[in-house]
């Protein structure tokens, strides 16, 4: 396949160690010219995912047995939307790796395809603690998704319940708790406690990158 145009930015400097480990199996050309394309999908892949597809894809032709090659195509593909391609390289790389790194994602495209259910078995496979902090708070976030999905809206309030929903401990994911929280209590009918979550959620949103000042300003209205 073709290869895409390059950015002039998309280096293979810009790769973590770990990637750049990874490339080290291949011939230096061979992994130049792979490390600058996954360069370039993680560049473009939050404004413009199908351009970041194409790169990921292109590095696939390349270098298809290499993990991180096949998470680039997977994340890429799940911000583009396709979430029959994000499902199959996110579970091969589960194969390959033997980590749950992106359950999370893996999840949140079984509801994308309409299987909530699947959805939830798969936060019930994954061993309590092994998950990183943030990747469990997005799997929980995720299952509350899918309880929804099939109407339990109590039961997705109840799954983003516990330790961590607590405003006076922000963590760097608190924001995205708190709004997802608010939200199911919205569906759940519950509108000043979402009010009040919502507020806690701006206050942890220093980037801005939610709108829950924004719902909790209508829901006061």
């Amino acid at each position: 396949m073709p290869a895409p145009d390059l950015p002039a930015s998309a280096e293979i400097s810009n790769l973590d160690a770990e990637a750049r480990r990874e490339l080290r199996s291949l011939p230096k050309d061979l992994a130049d010219r792979v490390g600058k394309h996954l360069a370039a999908a993680g560049l473009l892949v939050d404004h413009d995912p199908q351009f970041a597809l194409a790169h990921a894809r292109y590095a696939k032709s390349q270098a298809s047995r290499i993990p991180v090659v096949r998470e680039a195509v997977g994340l890429a593909a799940y911000h583009a939307g396709e979430w029959a391609e994000a499902l199959s390289e996110l579970r091969a790389v589960r194969r390959m790796t033997r980590v749950d790194t992106h359950v999370a994602v893996i999840a949140d495209a079984e509801r994308a395809m309409g299987r909530p259910e699947r959805a939830l078995d798969l936060a019930k496979e994954v061993r309590p603690g092994t998950l990183a902090k943030d990747v469990e708070i997005e799997l929980r976030i995720v299952e509350a998704g899918a309880r929804r999905d099939l109407g339990q809206l109590d039961a997705a309030v109840v799954t983003l319940q516990g330790p961590d929903l607590n405003p006076s401990h922000r963590q760097p994911w608190s924001h995205r708790l708190f709004y997802a929280y608010a939200d199911n209590l919205v569906a759940a009918g519950r509108t000043p406690e979402a009010v009040r979550w919502f507020l806690h959620a701006a206050e942890a949103d220093l980037e801005e990158e939610t709108d829950a000042a924004e719902r909790a300003a209508e829901l006061s209205q």
